[in-house]
């Protein structure tokens, strides 16, 4: 069975395992020691924060096979982003060069350097290591984090934001920076990737032209990659679009990928959750096994936090209860009668 649960200090070397598994463009999971305990340490002092509030707290967890105790995966969520290290984005406009002289009318696209997102809740560092790729598990990871922040709906912004990796080649080079690192940069793509994932920022205010790009003027090649995600990135993309995520014309000032918004109580997950009280049983009879529902279903914890998915569970409408197995209550960390939470995975 697998598990999400709160990151440890003991996932030091399996968070960096997957952190140089993850390769270039995963920028929230920098290949750096010091670092990665960092994340660590400020994820464990999020979880034990009393809030009524969402701050600079960043949640990290972890996906473990609770039979071999393999870690096999990671999901994260930053309550509120650019608080304490501004986050830039470019915004997609248009603007309009009009002579009625010469009757010469000419709509040109711009991208303007904007900190819109301040204080939103961001879902990030989705990672599910190759050899376990199959199944649910990678659905599981994305969806968990919408009923982590439905049980604590006080702990996150009304506006969630993914940043979604854009385009580059097996070397990690992006066409979009590639033009920029030309006029602007004089540092290539990964080196400037890797700076952001170590939280140096500096750079980008100190080098980013301050005002708007006119788009017809980037190459062809940049022009081309503007608002597309990373062919490893589109499953992804459309789950989070399942979720009613949309992109509304913010991309990433590096890559030029799009940066996808939703609101918290929008957010499939989040409407379909059910609450209700646990029951355990050795058996599940499902009604129909031909249509047979996974359940992705959490205790409501916070620092005990646990979540798990399984297909021996059932949601009982006019009882409101979940009845599972034993082996998934002790996943769960639950007894009878417990609160339980869940939806269809």
């Amino acid at each position: 069975m697998q598990v999400l649960r709160p990151i440890s200090s003991e996932d030091f070397a399996a968070l960096k395992t997957i952190a140089i598994e993850s390769g270039h463009g995963f920028t929230s999971l920098p290949v750096d020691d010091e670092l990665l305990k960092n994340k660590i340490q400020r994820s464990q002092e999020s979880f034990e924060k009393v809030l009524d509030a969402p701050m600079d707290e960043g949640y990290l967890f972890v996906l473990e096979d609770s039979q071999t105790g393999d870690i096999i995966g990671t999901t994260a969520i930053e309550a509120a982003v650019g608080m304490q290290i501004p986050l830039y984005h470019y915004h997609q406009g248009k603007t309009v060069h009009h002579s009625s002289t010469l009757n010469v009318y000419n709509t040109v696209d711009i991208l303007s350097i904007c900190n819109d997102y301040t204080g939103s809740s961001e879902i990030c560092t989705l990672f599910l290591r190759e050899q376990f790729r199959r199944g649910l598990a990678g659905r599981f990871l994305s969806r968990v984090r919408f009923l982590f922040m439905a049980e604590h709906k006080q702990r996150f912004s009304d506006k969630v934001i993914a940043e979604m990796r854009g385009v580059s080649d097996e070397n990690g080079h992006s066409p979009f920076w590639q033009w920029l690192e030309e006029h602007f940069f004089s540092i290539e793509f990964p080196q400037a990737d890797h700076l952001v994932g170590l939280g140096d920022k500096v750079f980008i205010s100190e080098l980013m032209p301050k005002y708007p790009i006119y788009a017809n003027l980037l190459s062809p090649e940049a022009q081309a990659v503007i608002g597309h995600v990373h062919e490893k990135t589109k499953p992804a993309l459309r789950l989070l679009q399942k979720e009613g995520f949309e992109h509304r014309g913010y991309v990433d000032l590096f890559d030029a990928g799009p940066t996808i918004e939703a609101r918290l109580e929008n957010i499939r997950t989040v409407r379909e959750t059910q609450i209700g009280t646990l029951v355990i049983a050795q058996q599940i009879a499902q009604q129909v096994p031909s249509t047979e529902a996974t359940w992705a279903l959490s205790n409501g914890q916070l620092t005990g936090f646990r979540a798990t998915f399984t297909t021996e569970a059932m949601w009982d409408e006019a009882t409101k209860t979940f009845t599972v197995n034993h082996e998934t209550a002790q996943a769960l960390k639950l007894s009878a009668g417990d609160k339980i939470s869940g939806f269809v995975l």
